[in-house]
């Protein structure tokens, strides 16, 4: 059964408050007081003078379970939100592996779902492994983006964006974070909801709904119900969408980890395992405990897994 060996995260130790934001690419002071007043974001971490590579490598030197085991891990999957950002020529999974002594590893980009590509990359890793049969075997996921264009410093109406990433150990069996249940919805109509556009109303109608139904489904596969679920690990989109998502999964808010929503802003695809990170070391999740993480991609991609700690 696919397990988690190991989660860590890097935030860049730089701060950018919102309202820098959004002066920097002019936005309209209404998105602002949306931003803070209704969204519950004050600020975002981001790199200057460092390039994405630098950002995912970081992540994966806070791995202590890849430490000694380099030789065994099998898969790398560089999980991307936006399209290819590199020249012609360059191959920056293949640089990344070097670097990393992962001589022994496939690299390759996990793309078309988004935001949702780390929880899909997870899973595909898991099967991958599977597969080939070798219980020692090992695969590297990797989440995050570095902000190329003005167009991604915010979502409309949604978020503003951060350069947090992580970094994911998966074994084809473990005795913790085991994952029980992975589902995924992709709805193509809104495959051309992407920044600057504003979002689609039917969208931001729909979105809550479909997103708790993938997460019920989720559930299902998992053979649980969500009131099992201890904790849910969320995308850090704004704290306001994550409170109308409660009311349509019928759970206290409390069982949502929002705290990184203020501090981090939304993090592309790292989200759910920045914050798997940080409720760890917060006592969130127990031994034993159920939790869920979930995240939407715009396009449109709603996904979830269900893992018992």
């Amino acid at each position: 059964m696919t397990a988690l060996l190991d989660v860590a995260c890097h935030l860049p130790e730089h701060q950018v408050d919102v309202t820098d934001v959004c002066a920097a690419i002019g936005a309209d002071p209404q998105v602002l007081w949306t931003f803070r007043r209704l969204y519950g974001l004050r600020s975002v971490r981001r790199a200057p003078g460092r390039d994405h590579r630098s950002l995912l490598t970081a992540a994966v030197q806070a791995l202590t379970g890849l430490r000694g085991n380099e030789s065994r891990v099998r898969y790398v999957v560089l999980a991307r939100t936006l399209g290819p950002a590199t020249p012609a020529g360059d191959y920056p999974v293949e640089d990344l592996c070097t670097e990393l002594g992962l001589v022994n590893a496939v690299g390759f980009t996990l793309s078309q779902h988004a935001c949702a590509a780390g929880l899909l990359a997870m899973d595909l890793a898991g099967r991958l492994l599977t597969a080939d049969g070798d219980p020692q075997a090992l695969a590297l996921v990797l989440t995050g983006e570095k902000i190329v264009t003005g167009v991604s410093e915010i979502i409309p109406e949604s978020t503003v964006m951060g350069e947090g990433t992580a970094a994911c150990l998966v074994g084809p069996s473990g005795e913790r974070d085991r994952l029980l249940g992975f589902a995924t919805r992709t709805l193509g109509r809104y495959a051309e909801q992407v920044p600057p556009r504003a979002l689609d109303p039917d969208f931001v109608k729909e979105h809550n709904e479909l997103l708790a139904e993938v997460i019920r489904q989720a559930c299902r596969r998992a053979g649980v119900a969500v009131d099992d679920v201890a904790l849910i690990l969320p995308h850090n989109v704004n704290r306001l969408s994550w409170m109308w998502a409660a009311r349509q999964l019928r759970i206290p808010t409390e069982r949502i980890y929002l705290d990184n929503i203020p501090v981090t802003g939304h993090c592309f695809g790292a989200d759910p395992f920045i914050n798997h990170v940080h409720a760890r070391a917060a006592g969130r999740l127990r031994p034993g405990d159920l939790y869920l993480m979930t995240s939407v991609g715009l396009g449109a991609t709603f996904s979830a897994a269900v893992l018992r700690h």
